[in-house]
């Protein structure tokens, strides 16, 4: 285990620590405002990578592809709120779970009439290819580093909205008091759907941006989604400073536990059992680590106001 390695890790851990908050970011806003439990947002995830897919091959420019897909996104979790999911908010959690299941099978089937179900890759932009040196012997490639710095400026301006503007005071007032806020002449329907479709606009973000590190394919959000819900939960539903804190745990008890669990097991077992064991572990490790925090906190580590 050398320190080069533990480095490149923990900053590997970070970029899926601020993707994982892009997608979480919006499915607490939607479960915290709304009380709605969207199993489809993580298909919204994968159609925003397969827009950047497209929208990059017909235009040539990764960055014109990601001016293209973002709206696209934002538009299809509009028209997904409008035409499925506003229909649901009165009906019970079972409901609304079977029905975004539906959702997440059509729209897996619907890319894969479009776009076939063989993976489709999208290029590094030529500005942000190559590798930076972070220091002597270590290099990573300037477009995590780029995932990175984009997914922290993202939950900076996130925390801005939501807690400095008008606009953030209602989404907070909404999820508290959504029956006063209605009364005080919001239209809160009109407030639910501007929230939805930002969340959906966020998990097409993250998949924009890991399009040039991961195949594009079907089924790519389901994965996602699972981790998605084990932030929510731990950081606290409803809260955007617990969805990032929690993201960016899990990021890194996940990318590190993966790595180097067999290593330190190896400091109490044999090499071939230690090897075992820890393919065997590092994938509870964040299901460990949630479990954890709800013994001691059960509404997470920052559970939005009630």
């Amino acid at each position: 285990m050398s320190l080069t390695l533990v480095l490149v890790q923990t900053l590997n851990g970070l970029q899926l620590g601020v993707l994982l908050f892009l997608i979480a970011a919006g499915l607490t806003l939607v479960f915290g405002v709304m009380d709605f439990i969207n199993l489809a947002h993580g298909v919204q995830y994968m159609v925003g990578a397969y827009f950047a897919a497209w929208f990059t091959a017909m235009t040539g420019s990764f960055f014109v592809g990601l001016a293209l897909a973002l709206p696209s996104a934002l538009l299809l979790g509009l028209l997904l709120e409008i035409l499925v999911f506003r229909h649901l908010y009165g009906r019970d959690h079972l409901a609304q779970v079977l029905a975004t299941f539906g959702v997440i099978l059509f729209l897996n089937e619907a890319v894969r009439i479009l776009w076939g179900a063989a993976p489709l890759s999208v290029p590094v932009p030529e500005i942000l290819s190559g590798s930076i040196v972070l220091m002597p012997g270590l290099l990573y490639p300037v477009y995590r580093i780029a995932i990175i710095v984009a997914g922290l400026l993202i939950a900076v301006l996130l925390y801005f909205l939501v807690s400095h503007t008008r606009a953030g005071m209602l989404v907070r007032a909404g999820a508290t008091h959504p029956r006063m806020v209605s009364a005080l002449g919001v239209d809160i329907r009109r407030l639910f759907t501007l929230v939805f479709g930002f969340g959906a606009m966020l998990a097409g973000f993250a998949g924009i941006m890991i399009a040039p590190i991961l195949s594009v394919e079907p089924g790519m959000g389901d994965q996602i989604l699972i981790l998605a819900f084990v932030v929510i939960v731990i950081g606290g539903i409803g809260s955007i400073r617990g969805a990032f804190v929690a993201a960016l745990l899990i990021g890194l008890v996940d990318t590190l536990g993966r790595s180097f669990s067999g290593d330190l097991l190896r400091l109490v077992m044999s090499p071939a059992e230690a090897s075992q064991t820890g393919r065997a572990i590092a994938p509870m490790l964040i299901y460990v680590l949630m479990a954890a925090v709800l013994f001691f906190r059960p509404a997470g580590l920052f559970p939005a106001a009630r």
